[in-house]
């Protein structure tokens, strides 16, 4: 029964009747047959179903369950993008476009600012002075002020538009007309003006299809931003057209001496030219060349309509005038280190600038004549002299800059040797140590480092001023295990030294640790001065204000202990391994060997100069039998002679024959120079000691009570 009541009509309150309420024809039809349907005519007929609407509502619903269902479905699932409507399509992609066209256009303010295409693509040319005023070296691009389009002649500017980019005032940044065109005919450019300025301005030159499509981009940006003068301008300000001269103005006034809104349609011709290949086409070394480039511009002038055949053919080739300039090196070690430390606070612009360094030039000159005459053999060689405020008045990288513009004072990382052992020795009398205390000076038999004595020197005990002076390298291994290598290392970073030193190494205490001969020499500077760190600089700095002097942190050492290592670092020069080393004033330093006389320093101060020396090979080969005793110390003493005009000591005027023989008054310890190559007598208490050097070996004869001694000199 419940099938067959399915099929019957519902009375208005909601019970089923039979017999006059009528059935519902079919079961899916569920429309109930209306009051006023009963009477009339047709009351005898039933009412007929209504598909479509009962299909349309079928769709609905089925639609809405699908729909339903895609909605609870991942976003991540393809299903649930299925079915979705053209138009919801169609919003929601221009929607994604706009997007991703705010976001380039937000890279592209990041990544290639505007402005950039204002300033100089290349850096400008910087001449660099001595302290006194002499002109010492010269770098950079030649560059000048910008041009603007409306004050430049017409044929200037149809010159450049004829053969690099015709429909340059039509296109949006990229014309495929064009590029078809160079492509058949082989002239004009592939890339139009706009894509060239974006490519020597935001981009590097490299040819790949990531690059060329960041081309275009930021193309379509420039035109979109800028107006074409306002390209072109930049353009033309900015291109490189050979012998180092970048933009119009730099190039018109190198090549024929004259600003570009005078220029002539030939000389402008030629400068259009040499922009496809400015060292194939420079008309300083290739005129022929130049020559041929500037007569198809002057083809492309004449098929564009610039001008017409006859004007063409009645154009001269234009002379050149290049005007000589003083010729300075466009490089020395001392620029090649200043110039980047100048270009880092220097503001992007066309105009040249002259800056005026810390160089000595009489002091440059002195260093370079010292260390030329020097018997140096293959090895090479480096120095580098400062005030003890780290102000850098020499500075010597190698042998010859011309053959190795390396700069083995600031790039060389080498090993500084015994030189180290002045941060061991510091920290030990910081930590309370005295110069007289003792410490062993027997051979290291124990553990996995053995390190030994030049010579085989050994002793029971020794002082830490006789330890330092005669370098013994026992003696500092234990006393850097005694201190403790943080101790060392610490008072190594306080005094400005930033290179790796390994904790817990026992043989730092000799200078295995790499560094450079500026770091080490800037290092010797803070003790010089007793205020630490020290910073070398090539540049004049302003004088400290009370903030600056206030927050600008510095350390020192306790005066005693500063005493008691100028102390150490005198007897080191007096009586100890850097006697060549010695001068008539006070001074100080220390010698340094490394293993295999690899590497050979001097490093020490006397008035107000802080100078290090430094030998080696560029491979690390050995030396031939080069010291920091031997060769370093005497140039370092020739620089110091020169450098502080310290006199040459000599002995008393030549006595009256005929008078009695009057002997020389030297006290002892005193030094008497005997040539040119570093060689000198000096007496001691017990006995004359004569330094010299044969064949490059430094040797020293000792003469006393036990008679003659020779052994190297260290």
């Amino acid at each position: 029964m419940g099938l067959f009541t399915r099929f019957r009509k519902q009375s208005s309150d909601g019970s089923l009747h039979g017999g006059d309420t009528g059935f519902y024809p079919l079961y899916e039809s569920q429309r109930p047959i209306l009051p006023e349907e009963k009477s009339g005519w047709w009351k005898s007929r039933r009412a007929s179903p209504d598909y479509d609407t009962w299909d349309r509502k079928l769709s609905e619903l089925d639609g809405s369950v699908a729909r339903e269902e895609r909605r609870r479905l991942p976003w991540w699932r393809p299903a649930h993008w299925r079915g979705r409507r053209k138009r919801w399509w169609a919003v929601r992609i221009v929607a994604a476009i706009l997007l991703l066209f705010f976001a380039l256009v937000a890279w592209l303010a990041v990544t290639a600012p505007l402005s950039k295409s204002l300033e100089p693509i290349a850096a400008p040319q910087v001449t660099l002075l001595a302290s006194d005023g002499t002109p010492i070296a010269r770098s950079g691009a030649m560059v000048d002020e910008p041009v603007e389009v409306e004050d430049l002649p017409p044929h200037v500017v149809q010159a450049f538009l004829a053969i690099e980019d015709r429909r340059f005032y039509s296109h949006w940044g990229v014309d495929p007309r064009g590029i078809a065109r160079a492509v058949w005919t082989g002239r004009g450019g592939g890339s139009t003006i706009t894509q060239q300025l974006a490519k020597f301005t935001f981009l590097t030159p490299e040819q790949t299809l990531t690059r060329k499509a960041r081309e275009a981009l930021i193309a379509f940006w420039m035109e979109s931003w800028l107006t074409k003068d306002e390209i072109l301008e930049r353009y033309l300000s900015n291109a490189y057209f050979g012998d180092n001269q970048y933009g119009l103005r730099a190039a018109s006034l190198h090549y024929f001496y004259r600003h570009p809104e005078n220029l002539r349609p030939e000389q402008a011709a030629m400068l259009a030219g040499l922009l496809q290949a400015p060292s194939r086409y420079n008309p300083t070394k290739h005129y022929d060349r130049a020559k041929r480039r500037m007569d198809l511009v002057i083809e492309a002038m004449v098929d564009v309509g610039y001008i017409t055949q006859e004007e063409a053919d009645a154009l001269p080739a234009p002379k050149l005038d290049v005007r000589t300039r003083d010729d300075l090196p466009t490089g020395t070690y001392f620029a090649d280190w200043a110039l980047p430390l100048a270009r880092e606070g220097m503001e992007a612009s066309y105009s040249r600038q002259v800056l005026t360094t810390t160089l000595d030039a009489r002091l440059q000159a002195l260093a370079s004549r010292v260390t030329s005459r020097a018997a140096l053999g293959e090895a090479q060689i480096a120095l580098v002299a400062m005030r003890p405020s780290g102000e850098v008045v020499a500075m010597v990288g190698g042998k010859d800059y011309s053959a190795s513009p390396f700069n083995r004072a600031t790039q060389a990382k080498r090993q500084p040797g015994s030189t180290f052992k002045l941060f061991v020795y510091l920290a030990a009398l910081e930590a309370g140590w005295d110069p007289e205390d003792t410490i062993a000076n027997t051979p290291i038999e124990t553990g996995s480092y053995r390190p030994k004595n030049s010579r085989d020197r050994y002793s029971e005990t020794i002082t830490l001023e006789d330890a330092l002076a005669s370098s013994s390298n026992v003696a500092a291994v234990r006393l850097f295990n005694e201190v403790g290598s943080k101790n060392v290392i610490r008072t190594a970073r306080s005094l400005g030294v930033n290179s790796p030193l390994p904790e817990g190494d026992p043989s730092l205490a000799l200078g295995t640790s790499t560094m450079t001969l500026l770091e080490l020499t800037a290092a010797y500077a803070g003790v010089a001065a007793n205020s630490f760190p020290v910073e070398p600089y090539a540049f004049p700095k302003e004088e400290q204000g009370w903030w600056e002097w206030l927050t600008t942190p510095s350390d020192s050492v306790p005066t005693r202990a500063h005493d008691d290592l100028e102390q150490m670092l005198r007897a080191a020069v007096n009586r100890g391994t850097g006697r060549a080393a010695q001068l008539p004033i006070a001074n100080y330093g220390k010698t340094g060997t490394t293993q295999d006389n690899r590497d050979a320093l001097f490093v020490g101060y006397a008035g107000d100069l802080v100078v290090g020396v430094w030998i080696g090979n560029d491979d690390n080969s050995p030396l031939d039998g080069i010291t920091g005793g031997g060769l370093p110390a005497r140039i370092w003493k020739d620089f110091m002679r020169g450098a502080l005009a310290l006199p040459a000591p000599k002995p008393s005027a030549v006595p009256d024959p005929e008078g009695p023989i009057q002997p020389f008054d030297i006290e002892d310890g005193a030094e008497i120079p005997l040539d040119e190559n570093g060689s000198a007598i000096r007496f001691e208490e017990d006995g004359v000691i004569l330094n010299t050097e044969i064949e490059g070996m430094p040797i020293e004869f000792r003469l006393g009570e036990d008679g003659l001694a020779v052994e190297p000199s260290r």
